[in-house]
């Protein structure tokens, strides 16, 4: 069954992906394969384009889902998830229930102060729990990535 973890009260909700990111790559030889599920456009280029310069001093490989890289490549940016195979990690960026998300095994959720962004995650909190999904919470405010 699919593993949740909701971090929230970022202050960004970019920054804070990238910064979970790298995170998780940190205690690993290679980053795990991950699939940031932007299906909103200006979120996916805004998100592409602050991992080509974030962080500073690295680089996360990353491309689109529909690059002839993406094979190769351990993140992928995608807003649509019908066609990927990949089921490691999903890392949510919309304000919705990410579709087919019970076929990876962790769901990351990045959730932001703004009522636009929070309220809809308490809905997803509620969907999950309902259904039994092991869902663990992280607070940005308190214990920053």
């Amino acid at each position: 069954m699919t593993k949740v973890l909701f971090c929230h009260g970022a202050q960004d909700r970019l920054q804070a992906a990238a910064a979970w990111l790298i995170l998780a790559g940190a205690d690993r030889p290679t980053l795990p394969n991950t699939t940031v599920y932007a299906p909103d456009s200006r979120i996916a280029e805004r998100f592409d384009q602050f991992l080509w310069t974030n962080p500073a001093t690295g680089f996360l490989p990353h491309c689109r889902a529909d690059s002839p890289l993406a094979g190769e490549t351990p993140v992928l940016i995608a807003s649509n998830l019908e066609q990927l195979t990949r089921d490691e990690c999903l890392l949510n960026l919309s304000d919705e229930l990410p579709p087919g998300f019970s076929r990876f095994q962790n769901l990351v959720e990045i959730v932001n102060q703004e009522d636009g962004v929070r309220l809809p995650a308490r809905e997803r909190v509620k969907f999950y729990r309902d259904r039994g999904y092991d869902i663990q919470f992280r607070d940005l405010q308190k214990e920053p990535l």
